[in-house]
């Protein structure tokens, strides 16, 4: 497995992940999906969020689940230390009294939380694969709220929790070998059972990016 050496080269290896560091900063290496057999699941998005001068931003869908949902927001970051953490600054705009609203269970309060990702998913999570996807800690999941917000979280925090919510410390070496063959890391909408499960708005509501960082 390689590693890069240094904490700064980590941080610098996320901020500016693929081949171009200005297309990186402006958004256009992430992607708004998941794409599985050639469909999008987040239905009534574009493929890409839109640049700012500090990261990136896009706009809930709005009205009901029948208007669209946003899921995974994404990119492919290259090696990861496993002693690595990822910190995250973003904003929520919105009117008073909106509600976001998790598309499969309306009644529960949406999130947003980390996650990351092995390559080769088949997205089954049966088997093997059942360890190829990683959402972070309980503790660390945000309800989607009005206004400034933080998440930050270490990589070896054994309280990850694998797609059928198997902890990262009951199953040694699991989240480890997904992190040698990481595909993708980023965001995800849903709700605290349903992590990357989709969420839309009762009114126009804006994610805003602020930085994301792992260090």
């Amino acid at each position: 497995m390689r590693y890069p050496v240094t904490a700064a080269l980590i941080a610098f290896a996320l901020l500016f992940p693929a081949a171009s560091p200005a297309a990186a900063q402006r958004g256009a290496d992430w992607e708004i999906g998941p794409i599985i057999r050639g469909k999008n699941y987040s239905q009534g998005m574009p493929l890409r969020p839109q640049p700012t001068r500090t990261g990136w931003q896009f706009d809930f869908p709005v009205g009901s689940a029948a208007a669209g949902h946003v899921h995974y927001v994404t990119f492919r970051p290259g090696p990861i230390s496993p002693q690595a953490r990822i910190a995250v600054r973003y904003r929520v705009d919105a009117q008073a009294g909106t509600r976001f609203v998790p598309q499969e269970s309306p009644d529960v309060p949406a999130t947003v939380s980390l996650y990351f990702q092995r390559r080769g998913d088949n997205w089954s999570a049966k088997g093997r694969y059942e360890d190829f996807r990683w959402y972070a800690p309980a503790a660390t999941v945000r309800e989607i709220a009005p206004g400034e917000h933080e998440i930050s979280v270490g990589l070896d925090d054994p309280n990850w929790i694998s797609v059928l919510g198997r902890t990262a410390g009951s199953k040694p070496g699991a989240i480890e070998a997904a992190l040698a063959d990481i595909d993708r890391i980023g965001l995800v909408f849903g709700s605290p059972a349903a992590r990357g499960h989709g969420v839309y708005a009762t009114a126009p509501a804006r994610f805003t990016l602020l930085s994301y960082r792992i260090l």
